[in-house]
This record gives C-alpha cells, structure tokens and sequence, in this order.
C-alpha cells in the first residue's frame, strides 16, 4: 500500500536507519529532533512493520523493540524469521546471523516467530 510521506516518518524512518540496535518507543522519542506524541511514534513504528520496512521485536519483559534489519540482508531470502540476542548489561538488541531452525507437529503452519535469546554480548563480556 502506497502512504504518504511526512516528515515526522522521516524523522523516525531517520532515527531507525542511523541505529546499528533495535530501538524502543521510548528510545526513539528520545532521539529525534521533532515533538511528536507518543501514539503517533507508537502508529509510524507499526505502519513500518506493515510495510516491512522494519521488523518488531517484544523482549521477554513484553517491551516492544523496532529495528531496520541490516545484516538480515546476508540472509537467504527465504529465511523470514531469525534469532535476536539482547544484552542484560547494554540493553542493545541485535539481529543475529542465523537462521532459525525449529520444529512444529504435523499440521501447524508458523506465520512468525519470536526468537530473543538474552545474556552478556560480545561486547560486554
């Protein structure tokens, strides 16, 4: 679907793209340059979803993280669904390269998977 651009879709399209993690409502407010509300960041960060111009990550905790999936890009295309690891010192969500590989009964068939491994990332330890 064809929706039109505004410049606080820019702004928010702006501050996901200048991100190498996954970012939260609250952590993109923070960032950009623009008031906005936070049921309109809420509503662009969705509509990106939609879009498929970002992906959404909820946490254990529930917490919703949104992100433009660069490295997904490495992927096969046919892998939609992957791994993410969240750092309990950082705070940062990241993608990770790998495919995800699971298994389900005969007869479902997986739209989408949630996958968040937690723990101390290469960087911190």
């Amino acid at each position: 679907m064809n929706r039109r651009n505004t410049p606080t879709k820019e702004a928010i399209l702006a501050v996901l793209s200048n991100s190498k993690k996954a970012l939260s409502q609250d952590a993109v407010e923070k960032q950009l340059n623009i008031k906005i509300n936070r049921a309109t960041i809420y509503r662009v960060l969705n509509r990106f979803c939609e879009d498929k111009l970002t992906h959404k990550i909820v946490g254990e905790d529930g917490k919703q993280y949104f992100a433009i999936c660069k490295p997904c890009n490495k992927l096969s295309e046919t892998i939609t669904h992957h791994f993410h690891f969240r750092c309990l010192s950082c705070d940062t969500i990241e993608c990770l390269q790998v495919p995800v590989v699971y298994a389900v009964p005969n007869g479902y068939e997986v739209k989408n998977a949630n996958c968040v491994l937690t723990g101390i990332c290469k960087n911190c330890k």
